[in-house]
């Protein structure tokens, strides 16, 4: 009997208290609940073009045509993508407060899309229009 009594003592004092532990998890959980909510998202700004405003490309602007099939025109020439920006900057010379106009066809991958943006962004352009083609 004696040694049933021990094993009984060893059990009680093996325990051991998860209160302190519970506590500590829960404060880091709310400060990472509060930090997180005050980090901003990165991202790109995109006008949208209203519903009773004319046509962008009507205007004297930089026109870029994205395809269906990903293809990029400008002035009535495919252009490959690494050339858009030295495209841009060499239209930019002649008037430097030209907006960009990227039409996109439906179908138009988004990484071509946002290729043609940084490349008119780095290269100087004021602003970037955006325009839906439609299907051709």
């Amino acid at each position: 009997m004696r040694r049933l009594g021990k094993n009984q003592e060893a059990d009680e004092q093996a325990d051991i208290d998860l209160t302190p532990m519970l506590d500590v998890v829960f404060i880091m959980l709310i400060f990472f609940i509060v930090v997180a909510s005050f980090i901003k998202e990165a991202g790109i700004e995109v006008n949208r073009p209203d519903k009773n405003q004319s046509d962008p490309s009507d205007a004297t602007s930089i026109l870029v045509n994205i395809r269906s099939d990903d293809q990029i025109w400008m002035e009535n020439r495919r252009v490959d993508a690494r050339a858009v920006r030295a495209n841009i900057q060499r239209l930019l010379a002649s008037d430097p407060e030209q907006a960009v106009t990227i039409k996109v066809e439906k179908g138009a991958t988004a990484n071509s899309v946002v290729d043609v943006a940084d490349a008119a962004r780095e290269a100087g352009a004021g602003a970037v229009n955006w325009a839906s083609a439609g299907n051709r």
